[in-house]
């Protein structure tokens, strides 16, 4: 994989919720072990390697382990253990979390196969953290049969029907939690639900509603970070840097807020604060997306040699998750369109598509097809990726290129000029790219 060519790096809007429903364990965990959620009151200050999400985490995970060494034989312990280090894997970025994760939760399975909802949804976020969402969603229901009226359970089978594709279930899966337990779970969730359709006012309302109920810094900074994202993915940097620093003033260190921080500073041409937080992001928490937004905004710069060494770190990671059972060929699409073997980018792109046939699939694959030539194949899973009304820049940025290449002048034109119009800065590479597209069919309408 090479580091030229252009870069997707516009997947921030469309990888925000994948993160966002993993951060939701977190304060799910919170309750389900029997705590509550409190700043770090019992140690020194966080800092950019222990936020207090974190902090927090570790002591439900301790207290978890420490239960178990009394008891061995509690298996809702050693489920909430297995559901912790879910999300230990998340905050982290550190995969080889998911296999204690699978171990601790079968082991609670076979303490307690028959009536055992706990364990069984927390296979149900390891298989959605895993992008097996069709397990997701069947471990969800199995669990369900066991406890009707479980609001978490909810939450872990609209994540999976989200991610494939049924969104009329997903939504309804949604309403359920949200009548069974209205809180920042269901709240963030509702959120982008309302997001994926449009309805941005709705998604909004919903964060706010969220934030509303927040108790601990790290469940107020939680919501900043989704609110800065939805103002961002809509072209208001003002309101997303606002968010964000709320966000860290309640939890310092936070990569999520960071990595929001450096898109505004790399949208108003602040090199400096942007390579400064892009760096300090992938240096605690480097995920695979991190590595590739970090490499295509150095690619921007014309910093290749610095690109490349992102990449060939997306790579390696990539490698690391997948050897612990998490499958990426979406993110795995995009980067080999954009910087890679234009087959290898089809090939992954029609493996994500036949795992799940949503739209964040619909464009890997359109762009994969676009990158080897093969923009009449491209353009249904474009418009497929845009037909349910979401406002994503990027997803119609690849479809007007898609359209420009295939002579539908009138259409890339439209479609270009939606894009810039609802975040003119949804990528330091693209969108550039996609003012100089427009010029050239003839400029904004």
């Amino acid at each position: 994989m090479s580091g030229n060519g252009a870069s997707r790096h516009g997947g921030v809007t469309a990888m925000r919720r994948p993160t966002a429903v993993a951060g939701l364990l977190v304060l799910i965990l919170t309750a389900v072990v029997g705590c509550e959620a409190t700043s770090a009151d019992d140690g020194a200050a966080p800092t950019a390697t222990t936020p207090v999400a974190q902090d927090e985490l570790s002591r439900l995970i301790a207290r978890a382990q420490q239960r178990l060494q009394s008891n061995p034989e509690d298996y809702r312990t050693w489920a909430e253990l297995g559901s912790a280090y879910v999300e230990q894997a998340r905050v982290t970025a550190d995969p080889s979390y998911y296999p204690k994760s699978e171990g601790a939760l079968e082991t609670s399975l076979d303490l307690n196969e028959a009536v055992n909802d706990v364990a069984l949804t927390g296979m149900g976020a390891l298989s959605n953290a895993r992008h097996e969402f069709a397990a997701a969603a069947d471990w969800a229901r199995q669990a369900l049969q066991v406890n009707p009226a479980g609001a978490t359970t909810y939450g872990v089978l609209a994540d999976a029907l989200t991610q494939l594709g049924d969104y009329d279930g997903a939504t309804e899966a949604i309403q359920q939690m949200l009548d069974l337990r209205p809180g920042i779970p269901s709240f963030t969730r509702a959120s982008y639900d309302l997001e994926l359709h449009g309805n941005i006012d709705g998604a909004r309302s919903a964060l706010e509603q969220a934030l509303e109920t927040a108790f601990s810094p790290s469940e107020v900074a939680f919501c900043r970070t989704y609110l800065g994202q939805l103002s961002f993915s809509q072209g208001d940097l003002d309101d997303a840097a606002e968010q964000y620093e709320l966000g860290l003033r309640e939890s310092p260190g936070e990569p999520s807020l960071l990595i929001g921080q450096a898109r505004v500073a790399a949208a108003r041409g602040e090199e400096e604060a942007a390579l400064g937080g892009y760096g300090d992001v992938v240096a605690v928490r480097p995920l695979p997306e991190y590595l590739v937004e970090f490499g295509d905004y150095l690619l921007s710069l014309g910093r290749t040699e610095e690109a490349d060494s992102q990449f060939a770190l997306f790579e390696t990671t990539q490698q690391l998750f997948e050897g612990n059972g998490v499958r990426d060929n979406l993110t795995l699409a995009l980067v080999e369109a954009d910087h890679g073997d234009p087959a290898a980018a089809v090939a992954a792109g029609e493996a994500e598509w036949a795992q799940r046939e949503n739209v964040d699939s619909a464009d890997a694959l359109a762009w994969a097809l676009h990158s080897a030539g093969r923009d009449a194949e491209a353009l249904p899973y474009a418009q497929q990726a845009t037909g349910i009304g979401g406002r994503n820049a990027a997803f119609l940025y690849h479809r007007g290129i898609i359209e420009q290449a295939l002579g539908l002048t009138e259409q890339a034109r439209q479609t270009l000029d939606t894009a810039l119009d609802i975040n003119p800065y949804f990528s330091p590479l693209h969108a550039p790219q996609a003012k100089e597209a427009l010029a050239a069919l003839g400029g904004p309408l």
